[in-house]
């Protein structure tokens, strides 16, 4: 299997709108890989997206990925929802008569399913692509697998329970793809097996301290540190799972790290004898089998 990520960036992406911080300026300047669009990533073997960000759209053409034998989503969080009109600029027949609209396939794990009806106007929105015929939704139960093209899609609930994990395992490869929210959550927790992982894709979590100089960055008491998984935690996860190549995204432009930070903190002696990478807009890794 091979996977592309679309986009790395978090909530906010880099640059942010109207920012003149160091990072945002030189991603301006400089464009991908100091860029980052909203996060997403495509599997290639089974063709399929995870997660549809704001600029879905710009992902899918500059990637310029044509099959998706579907769309699988995580949670219902905007940034990885508010990009979901693709589906209908994607798959509509304008000028045909009858129209010979093509349809994407949406999977949403039972959380999810239960989300969209109260949020950001999800289930109006995927009901009126419905009646176009340019997507057809099917809801998931925990604990059931999708097989596409030989390969064995598990989604599973993480700690914050809105929000879903997908192993993704074939004959020779086990991948483990968790897009957010790690908060709370570890490996003993998951109602499946993730040992024996080739890669294990994850977010980043918070910088509570400098990476480089150990200095307190977010005061002790913020609310922050009480709902989202620090930088620290994920490490402590990266090493409990024991993956054989970890790859963090969902990178945060208030993180304040440029693409030559995380190069540099990648070969650092903590990080490198975890084999851990940075990931970036465009980067595509071939996950190899056992």
């Amino acid at each position: 299997m091979r996977i592309e990520f679309l986009g790395t960036g978090g909530a906010t992406t880099t640059p942010r709108p109207s920012c003149q911080c160091r990072v945002c300026v030189e991603a301006r300047e400089r464009g991908v890989p100091y860029s980052r669009t909203g996060p997403s990533l495509f599997v290639h073997g089974p063709d399929v997206l995870i997660d549809t960000p704001e600029e879905s759209n710009l992902q899918l053409n500059r990637a310029g990925i044509e099959r998706i034998a579907g769309c699988f989503y995580s949670h219902w969080h905007p940034d990885h929802t508010m990009g979901r009109r693709v589906w209908e600029t994607r798959n509509i027949d304008l000028r045909g008569y009858p129209a010979e609209n093509d349809r994407t396939n949406i999977f949403l794990p039972a959380q999810v399913a239960q989300d969209f009806p109260e949020r950001l106007g999800l289930q109006e929105h995927f009901e009126f692509m419905t009646r176009q015929g340019t997507v057809q939704v099917i809801e998931l139960q925990d604990g059931i697998s999708v097989e596409l093209s030989g390969v064995d899609i598990t989604p599973f609930r993480l700690a914050e329970d809105y929000v879903y994990a997908f192993v993704l395992a074939d004959d020779q490869t086990k991948m483990l793809l968790a897009p957010d929210e790690l908060h709370g959550w570890s490996p003993e927790m998951a109602p499946l097996d993730l040992t024996n992982l080739d890669l294990a894709v994850l977010p980043m979590g918070v910088t509570e301290f400098d990476v480089f100089t150990g200095e307190r960055l977010i005061h002790p008491e913020h609310r922050v540190l009480e709902l989202e998984m620090t930088f620290a935690r994920t490490l402590d996860v990266v090493r409990a799972l024991g993956a054989r190549h970890t790859i963090l995204t969902h990178i945060e432009e208030m993180e304040q790290l440029s693409y030559d930070d995380l190069k540099r903190l990648e070969r650092s002696p903590e990080l490198s004898s975890l084999n851990i990478t940075f990931a970036w807009d465009t980067m595509i890794v071939d996950v190899p089998g056992k």
